[in-house]
């Protein structure tokens, strides 16, 4: 065994080296992007070629790990949580198909949306597809749980739902690390055709074995390493703590806690363990990060009359993170605040790069726009160009989800909106931009697509994008007019052609893509420093 100081998600990255890995699939975003790039730096992972390679989006990530699996590799995926939204017609049909080498979905859950346009809880999505799911409470147990997941879900034959949260993503601790296991042979299953073919006649025999499996994963729980009952004295309550709140709640009782507690790290709830706590004790408060999920399920135990605490009657809030704090209010201590923030200090927005390209496309747009009056919409995306919303551009108009912008402004443009602009990045036009762009061309849309080149996915750190150096061909290739296919070099020297540009395309009665290009100034930046070294 050798000990580390591990983020969470370097954990996880280690563990699954460890356990076996032949391929991590993953699109950027996060709090989850750290394991990737942790796989495509282990040198250990360069020696054995295990495929770490980004993935166009978390759809494609997800089916490229179960085709790995089925191949009887072990495979693991990695998206943050509004990343599972995008690979859900495969993540809830892999539940029906189940697997042949290990698979492990990890989804990075992002309360108090510090770097997300929700707080989704997927955990929900666990119950939903009705597989197996673990959620760790440390850094160590990240480790474990992974190392030993894959085997898990071989066993099982079900993929596992992986449940990380921000501060357990980006928090370190010290992990020992257990002995390198090798990969598997390549094996594909014998019985294929009858698991992987989903026609409705398979299909239908499928699901009832799926729900046949639901009694193994209880039991799976109920005997789990990861869910201890820890008794107590004091009945009067009883606390049901899962994943890092387990952490929190011990923060709150170094010398141990007065109440008995119901630890739940690994899913479907353990149902013996929670009969246990909830007939023993006179009330129960469930500590759990995200939504009251398992405040929810537990009603479905109560066999007597009994008060519930948590999420939903107010004692924990519904929104936001929770914290070592919040948990010590909800047991009634008093809590005290060392460090206020002074009055004196404001809060900095974030803003764009000085130097980025997408500031000056911005600016251009903005004066052209500013001739059409309140007419014309511009609908944004999801990248660091979305901070186009704020002073001092206000450019935008709308921001829903990935590669929403061209397909709002289709739709405003069907209304009859003029002019109808989307402004999309590279990474998010190969993520979720093409296929809206398909419907324009099929509908000869009246629409001005802008996509901001610059040639990285900026907004998670630099990481390759998939259209680099294709954007061209791919929308020439789509039914794009070449004509209206127009590069711009977004430099304040360019400015008067920009803008001439701009306004030519949106008098187009048709599908326009201008495509402004420059550079990362931050990855130009950082490819400057390794060059001198």
């Amino acid at each position: 065994m050798e000990k580390h100081l591990f983020l969470g998600d370097e954990a996880i990255a280690q563990a699954a080296i460890d356990a076996g890995l032949s391929g991590v699939y993953a699109y950027p975003g996060t709090p989850s992007t750290e394991i990737m790039e942790y796989v495509q730096n282990s040198p250990v992972a360069k020696e054995r070629g295990i495929h770490c390679h980004w993935s166009a989006n978390e759809k494609t990530a997800m089916e490229a790990a179960l085709g790995m699996s089925y191949a009887g590799k072990r495979s693991l995926c990695c998206m943050k949580h509004v990343g599972m939204n995008v690979a859900a017609d495969c993540f809830m049909n892999a539940a029906m198909s189940g697997i042949n080498g290990g698979m492990i979905i990890v989804t990075a859950d992002d309360p108090s949306m510090h770097s997300s346009q929700n707080e989704q809880d997927n955990r929900v999505y666990g119950n939903f597809a009705m597989i197996p799911m673990l959620e760790p409470s440390s850094q160590q147990e990240a480790y474990d749980m992974i190392y030993e997941g894959f085997e898990l879900s071989e066993r099982l034959g079900y993929p596992i739902l992986f449940r990380v949260t921000t501060r357990m993503a980006h928090s370190r601790a010290g992990v020992e690390t257990s002995a390198p296991k090798p990969e598997n042979a390549m094996r594909c299953p014998e019985d294929g055709r009858k698991r992987f073919i989903l026609l409705p006649a398979l299909a239908r025999k499928r699901f009832r074995v799926l729900l046949d499996a639901q009694k193994s994963f209880t039991e799976a729980s109920e005997s789990s390493i990861y869910n201890r009952y820890i008794d107590a004295p004091n009945k009067r309550m009883g606390i049901i703590a899962t994943g890092i709140a387990f952490n929190y709640l011990s923060e709150n009782f170094p010398e141990g806690c007065e109440y008995p507690v119901l630890k739940i790290s690994q899913y479907p709830l353990p149902r013996k363990q929670v009969e246990r706590i909830v007939g023993e004790c006179e009330e129960i408060l469930v500590l759990e990060e995200g939504y009251p999920v398992v405040e929810e399920q537990i009603k479905g135990f109560l066999s007597k009359n009994l008060t519930i605490h948590g999420r939903l009657d107010g004692t924990l809030r519904r929104d936001g993170e929770l914290t070592p704090d919040a948990v010590g209010k909800a047991l009634g201590k008093e809590i005290r605040s060392y460090y206020a923030i002074p009055e004196i200090v404001e809060q900095r927005p974030p803003a764009l790069c000085q130097g980025c390209g997408h500031r000056d496309m911005y600016e251009a747009l903005n004066e052209v726009v500013a001739e059409y009056g309140d007419a014309a919409k511009v609908f944004g995306d999801i990248g660091c160009y979305t901070l186009g919303a704020l002073p001092p551009f206000q450019a935008i108009d709308s921001c829903i989800d990935m590669g929403a912008s061209i397909t709002m402004a289709k739709g405003a443009a069907d209304a009859g909106v003029f002019p109808a602009i989307s402004v999309i990045g590279d990474s998010t036009f190969t993520h979720s931009g093409m296929t809206g762009l398909l419907d324009c061309v099929n509908e000869k849309t009246n629409i001005t697509i802008v996509i901001s080149d610059n040639e990285t996915t900026a907004m998670t750190g630099g990481q390759d994008s998939a259209g680099t150096g294709r954007l061209e061909s791919i929308c020439a290739g789509i039914g794009v007019e070449p004509e209206h296919i127009r590069v711009m070099v977004p430099l304040k020297k360019n400015f008067e052609e920009m803008k001439r540009i701009i306004r030519e395309e949106i008098e187009y009665k048709g599908v326009s893509v201008l495509i402004p290009r420059r550079e990362c100034i931050q990855t130009l930046t950082r490819k400057k420093k390794a060059s001198k070294k």
